[in-house]
């Protein structure tokens, strides 16, 4: 199969993702290449919508116990108690714009 544009979108890849890849590679990917790109740079892996709003999230400050990263986020809600939050982020470094 001859990758193209389409096979690119078809694999759930945008157009600039695809040129991206094609940039990076300085050639146009083979099929196992585009499948290893569509795999790793989907929003599972990469947080490609969401990424902009955990930049958000305070890693640093009087309430934070625990800043979020690799494990869940803990702030300090007074009284005695905590509110921890949970993001999956597991594979996120392998989407690099």
């Amino acid at each position: 199969m001859q990758v193209n544009e389409k096979v690119a979108i078809d694999h759930g890849l945008k157009a600039d993702e695809y040129k991206k890849i094609c940039d990076l590679l300085k050639r146009i990917p083979n099929l196992t290449e585009l499948g290893i790109f569509s795999a790793m740079w989907n929003e599972h892996c990469s947080y490609k919508s969401s990424r902009l709003h955990l930049k958000k999230l305070p890693t640093k400050g009087k309430k934070v116990i625990q800043g979020p990263g690799e494990n869940a986020g803990v702030i300090d809600i007074e009284d005695g108690d905590a509110i921890v939050f949970k993001i999956e982020s597991h594979n996120h470094p392998s989407f690099s714009w």
